[in-house]
């Protein structure tokens, strides 16, 4: 007798280790543990458009290292989350890709987070919980965009704080559709919510429009939203007290509204040309369930005209062609604002939610499988894309080559089609040995292509240009018995410091794009820049974007600095009187 009682413990036990192990949560551990292991040594990715965007983070990582607070102490046209997850990750993987520790990094706050969702998830229905995770973790792990900007496969290294945004509206978008229990439900709204602030703030509109569709549905209560605003309002608080840095990324928010003058309208149909496959699909769907829907929507007035009370006015908005209709608003004004995303992927939760509750209420066959249909096509274009592009950029990677260099670290680390890096160096030779052609093209505003900064050859030759630039700098300070401690690139990125170990200025804006995203010079960035010890001026080729951050920064170097040739694609402003032993603080 007590042999079998032994016999049955032991079954049990096995069955729930092996029950254990199958569960969604251990599919997302086993993930997470995946990708640590893969950041511990340098993965080399091919080259993609505007691939330079994520050194953005290796200068912000930088300047945190210095005791940078962005918004506070230099213009960050983003949040900050995102440059102290990137500083945190590679400070533990220092070996790790910047491209994939920029991209993973959010999962120190998303993976909690749907982890939460998916214990909740899991006690009712471990399918419906794999069916939520496993999409999160394939746009999670794949650092890819939606929309194609090139026509090569590459490595998409920009838009990544969108597609950060669109994975943590996913999350939210989970827990406010599936989440039954409320302290779980406060918690994840509560994240979500503070890190979509800190992350982009315009999706904290998005995630509220999100939060709002879901309090007037009943699916929040009135106890529950005030619970995540009060952690919402409080972590901004403590951020603020801290460190003053709500008040100025909402100032240096405010200073890009002002130097982004373009059309809001304008934008929105940008926004919804540039993702129609997908939303053609879910607005006939929202249509469908509106006209289906009809004798529901009249009796759920009806009664909340009786009863007036919240729960019935409730039953009126909990309907699915609300909440998508909701869900579209919210997507479409968040990519309006954006170049490179993960567009619309928190649509899936809610599409999975219609296609089940249209299945499981029964009806019309004919009904079923159209609003399955119209689900499926909004929901999988995004899956199918980032799936294709991953593949296509790293199947293709196959036959690439490295690019050489000796002072890159692993920044260095990727490889572009052997026709590509041939172009590079043709084209790089055409810049040094004929500039005036494209200095003529500056002049008139023109580029030398119209997608010049997604061209490989063009990201390939900038990446040899830094390169020879470090050896020039290195041999400039040997030679004079100086050292350059402070270090300003006038271009889209400053990895100089970060590569050379010294320091960046204060105040200048990170991520240089002088058309959207920096306003003019004030009294501390011109203070700034008069006192850095050296400021670099690319020349392969001069561009008039480059003329056009010259032209800002140029009155506080012609008096302070002299103007040398360093290399043969690169120009300097040196400090005048830099002796031996002196640097520059760059405070």
């Amino acid at each position: 007798m007590h042999a079998r009682t032994d016999l049955d413990a032991s079954a049990k036990s096995e069955d729930s280790v092996y029950s254990a192990i199958r569960s969604p949560i251990a599919v997302l551990l086993a993930a997470l543990v995946l990708l640590a292991l893969l950041l511990t040594f340098t993965i080399p990715q091919p080259i993609g458009p505007m691939f330079w965007d994520h050194y953005l983070y290796l200068d912000a990582a930088n300047r945190l290292q210095d005791g940078q607070i962005p918004s506070v102490d230099f213009f960050a046209p983003v949040g900050a989350l995102g440059y102290y997850l990137f500083a945190a990750l590679q400070a533990v993987f220092p070996n790790g890709h910047p491209l994939l520790l920029a991209s993973w990094s959010l999962l120190i706050v998303t993976g909690p987070l749907i982890g939460l969702v998916t214990l909740d998830m899991q006690k009712r229905s471990r399918t419906l919980a794999y069916a939520v995770l496993l999409p999160f973790l394939l746009y999670s792990i794949l650092p890819f965009n939606t929309g194609d900007f090139y026509p090569y496969p590459g490595s998409d290294g920009f838009g990544i704080y969108n597609r950060q945004v669109c994975q943590l509206l996913y999350v939210l978008a989970a827990a406010l559709i599936y989440v039954r229990n409320p302290r779980i439900l406060v918690t994840v709204v509560a994240g979500a919510m503070t890190a979509l602030f800190f992350v982009k703030v315009t999706g904290t509109v998005a995630g509220l429009i999100l939060c709002l569709t879901a309090f007037v549905a009943g699916r929040m209560r009135l106890r529950d939203a005030a619970a995540a605003a009060l952690v919402f309002f409080g972590a901004l608080a403590l951020v603020e007290l801290s460190l003053g840095a709500v008040s100025a990324y909402i100032g240096d928010i405010l200073a890009l509204l002002d130097v982004n003058d373009g059309i809001l309208l304008t934008r929105l149909l940008q926004a919804a040309s540039l993702n129609a496959g997908l939303l053609l699909p879910a607005g006939l769907l929202c249509l469908i369930l509106l006209l289906t829907g009809l004798s529901g929507l009249s009796a759920s007035l009806r009664n909340a005209y009786r009863q007036r009370s919240f729960a019935a006015i409730g039953k009126v908005f909990d309907q699915n062609f609300v909440w998508l209709g909701a869900f579209v608003v919210a997507g479409i004004l968040f990519e309006s604002q954006n170049t490179g995303s993960q567009a619309f992927i928190f649509l899936y939760p809610l599409l999975l939610k219609i296609t089940l509750d249209c299945i499981a209420h029964g009806g019309s066959w004919t009904r079923t499988i159209t609003i399955s249909l119209l689900a499926s096509a909004a929901a999988l274009p995004p899956m199918t894309v980032i799936a294709q592009k991953s593949a296509r950029a790293w199947i293709g990677a196959a036959n690439n080559i490295t690019i050489e260099s000796r002072n890159l670290k692993t920044m260095g680390a990727v490889n572009v089609r052997p026709i590509l890096a041939l172009r590079a160096e043709r084209m790089r030779d055409i810049y040094i040995s004929e500039p005036g052609a494209f200095e003529a093209l500056a002049r008139a505003g023109e580029l030398p292509s119209f997608l010049l900064y997604s061209d490989f050859d063009f990201q390939t030759g900038w990446l040899t240009n830094i390169d020879e630039a470090i050896d020039a700098l290195r041999a400039y300070e040997q030679s004079n018995g100086i050292r350059f401690d402070t270090i300003f690139n006038i271009d889209f990125a400053n990895p100089f410091p970060w590569l050379m170990d010294r320091h960046a200025p204060k105040h200048v804006a990170i991520g240089a794009d002088p058309f959207r995203a920096i306003p003019p010079p004030d009294e501390d960035v011109r203070a700034a820049v008069t006192a850095v010890d050296i400021a670099l001026v690319p020349t392969c080729p001069t561009t008039n974007v480059n003329r056009a951050l010259l032209a800002l920064y140029l009155p506080s170097l012609e008096t302070s600095h002299s103007r040398i040739k360093l290399t043969r694609c690169y120009d300097a402003f040196v400090r005048s009187g830099l002796r031996a032993g002196e640097a520059a603080t760059g405070s």
